[in-house]
């Protein structure tokens, strides 16, 4: 039995410590903002935190999680920080299809978690292993910075 922390709430798994996290989480837990992309830890669209740090959960084995944290969108949108990038996005129109926005709002967190203001270059580098085939980045980019600005104090 794999036993730990799901969006704030215990959880266990009874099947193999060799199945992806992605898998378990859309499947079992039936957590659908984590999305599959690519199945290669490239694209950024399964992305959650894992004891707080960003990770493709493609690429990790349900083995891994065992007595850790793990957070999906679906716990981080009751956060003020999600409430203030939310805004943020919604503010400059930084969302199309929405495939990526999840793992790109999960990035900008911990961008803004490791600095709450952060130069354009930086937000670049920290959403760079989110791919967005629809935006061309420079929404999400500003967006970032508008949360920087507007949620002073929150990260």
């Amino acid at each position: 039995m794999i036993e730990f922390t799901l969006n704030g709430a215990p959880a266990r798994y009874a099947g193999s410590a060799g199945d992806r996290l992605l898998d378990v989480l859309r499947n079992t837990f039936r957590l659908t903002g984590v999305k599959c992309g690519c199945k290669e830890g490239e694209c950024g669209a399964c992305s959650v935190l894992l004891d707080g740090a960003l990770v493709n959960s493609c690429m990790v084995a349900m083995g891994r999680v065992q007595g850790h944290s793990v957070v999906t969108i679906e716990g981080y949108r009751e956060t003020p920080q999600f409430q203030a990038l939310d805004a943020a996005f919604a503010a400059v129109s930084a969302v199309q299809c929405g495939f990526c926005i999840p793992g790109m709002i999960l990035a900008a967190d911990c961008i803004l978690r490791k600095n709450p203001h952060p130069k354009e270059e930086e937000i670049r580098e920290g959403i760079s292993g989110n791919l967005c085939r629809c935006t061309g980045y420079n929404a999400i980019v500003k967006a970032i910075g508008l949360a920087a600005k507007e949620g002073e104090g929150l990260w």
